[in-house]
């Protein structure tokens, strides 16, 4: 009898997950080669780690990626969530088809397109290309990331709850930071991590708009890659996918106990 976890299924499982996952731990595992060619394993050695944090030029890309992912990712949460609460309480207004359209295109635009299109602005108004437009292309793209994160969570939210706290006489700004956030927390950081996972990853949009001083660490990265592979860039990749998967995993464990928590008071409130 063929069941859920047949060969062909228990095959197609591990062969999809060598060709995700197997790439990343050659590189992991060749960021502590001792040799300079990574391809030719010479034996265990952290000294690209230390050769690492020597490297200005890395440093200071890293440092201008991490302030424009944080900001960024900050800015796209407060923004995207709005969007999404303008889009599911209020369901008829004027022009809410375009500005429905407005927050979700860049999930289909292609990203040379939307960083050609920033370029021309910047340009178009003699803004300066530096840190802040970078920052601002980063919070364009991302915002609609979070908006469809928070909107799929309000779309199954109980807006008695809420109605609740308006009757005991909570304004609706005090309603929403005590009632409706706490319950879509979860929604809302896991839509700051995504934006802060695409802010960290883009290339081609802060290529558009970077300027003088804002070289994000992709770039680097990229223009290094070109001149040939070096153990130091998989040294910095090797962390970034520690920083990323640390992150992860904290927001699962975070979620987790937040959701217990949120089963016993429910269960507590029950028997009383």
């Amino acid at each position: 009898m063929q069941g859920s976890w047949s060969r062909f299924n228990i095959v197609s499982l591990i062969l999809g997950f060598a060709f995700l996952y197997l790439p990343i731990v050659l590189l992991v595992i060749f960021s502590f080669n001792e040799s300079r060619l990574v391809t030719v394993w010479a034996g265990f050695s952290t000294r690209w780690y230390v050769s690492l944090f020597s490297n200005q030029g890395l440093l200071d890309a890293a440092w201008v990626t991490a302030r424009v992912a944080f900001i960024s990712a900050t800015v796209a949460t407060v923004l995207g969530t709005m969007a999404a609460l303008a889009l599911t309480r209020y369901t008829r207004f004027r022009g809410r088809l375009l500005f429905s359209g407005m927050v979700f295109a860049p999930l289909v635009m292609p990203e040379v397109i939307t960083g050609l299109s920033l370029l021309l602005l910047f340009v178009a108004v003699n803004f300066d290309r530096g840190f802040a437009t970078v920052t601002i292309a980063h919070i364009t793209f991302s915002m609609c990331f979070v908006a469809v994160v928070v909107q799929s969570r309000l779309l199954t939210f109980d807006r008695s709850l809420e109605e609740a706290a308006l009757d005991l006489g909570a304004t609706p700004v005090k309603a929403f930071f005590q009632v409706t956030l706490p319950i879509i927390l979860p929604a809302v950081v896991a839509g700051w991590m995504l934006a802060f996972t695409l802010s960290l990853d883009d290339l081609v949009i802060a290529s558009f708009t970077s300027g003088p001083g804002a070289t994000t660490l992709p770039m680097k990265i990229y223009s290094q890659v070109r001149l040939g592979v070096t153990p130091e860039i998989n040294a910095v990749c090797t962390i970034l996918i520690a920083i990323v998967t640390i992150g992860v995993i904290t927001a699962a464990i975070v979620n987790k106990r937040r959701e217990v928590q949120r089963l016993r008071d429910e269960q507590a409130a029950r028997r009383l």
